[in-house]
């Protein structure tokens, strides 16, 4: 099995280099060649999932290592959904730069398997479904970051009247910013959800919520970071340039949350 990670790593780095010279040069063959090339990462990504869960007898969502291969996998799943539903290429294109940089960090943790110990911990349907939801939701997220960077690249290009093949094929900034401030609020719910069935399992395994966790903590500031958004684009800033900034910023407090708070955590120790 290990052999497959590696292989579809491989792969997908020549996806995003054909995505790449598409993007640079305006080439449809190299973009039809990083499009069945990445259908085959994904397919090797999932085949890799599968069979890890037949070896561990588990679904394989528990470990940082697992966490990230399944974001990087969602990732991957909803870029092929936009290539054949949206057709916004440069959308795909961002966002499995973002996809193969999860990926490759992945290959810095390890990625054995928990003790029996923290097995029986984890072992619940609530648990489960608070990682799925909330992994779901970062990449509906890390979707909506992509098509606001899209933006600020075309709002550039604008601003500096530098027309061309590339700006055409971007979506115009209102289109964009609608879809950047869509998926934001598609993915709102499901990181919702998950936390409170995070907060559900502490009650049901402690007896209690840890407050003061980092993790916890963090979890209730990205709430806060995409409320304020919402609020803010809806009732002040409105559409636009200082939306998309607002969009980005409440990404940075889930990156932290993601990145940073993980490594000061008490609670999600198996984290």
């Amino acid at each position: 099995m290990d052999f497959v990670y590696p292989i579809t790593v491989l792969l997908y780095s020549l996806s995003l280099i054909g995505y790449f010279i598409d993007f640079l040069t305006n080439n449809q063959k190299a973009n039809r060649i990083a499009f069945w090339l990445l259908l085959f990462v994904w397919g090797l990504q999932t085949v890799y999932f599968v069979m890890r869960m037949f070896e561990l007898d588990r679904l394989p969502l528990i470990t940082p290592f697992e966490g990230l291969f399944f974001y990087a996998w969602s990732i991957v799943t909803v870029s092929l959904f936009i290539n054949w539903k949206v057709k916004m290429a440069f959308l795909v294109f961002v966002l499995n730069v973002l996809g193969f940089a999860v990926m490759s960090g992945s290959l810095f943790v390890p990625s054995g398997d928990v003790t029996q110990a923290t097995m029986d911990l984890l072992a619940s349907e609530l648990l489960v479904m608070h990682v799925v939801f909330i992994l779901l939701s970062y990449t509906g997220f890390t979707v909506a970051a992509a098509a606001a960077v899209l933006y600020l690249l075309a709002h550039q290009l604008l601003k500096r009247r530098l027309w061309g093949k590339r700006l055409i094929r971007l979506d115009s900034l209102p289109q964009t910013e609608k879809f950047s401030y869509f998926a934001s609020v598609a993915s709102f719910p499901f990181y919702l959800v998950g936390v409170i069935w995070g907060v559900v399992w502490s009650i049901s395994q402690y007896d209690h919520i840890w407050w003061t966790d980092a993790k916890t903590i963090w979890s209730l500031c990205v709430l806060a970071a995409y409320g304020l958004y919402f609020y803010l684009r809806l009732a002040i800033v409105g559409k636009g340039y200082r939306s998309i900034w607002l969009n980005i910023g409440a990404f940075a407090v889930l990156l932290v949350n993601y990145i940073v708070s993980g490594r000061y955590t008490d609670f999600h120790t198996w984290l």
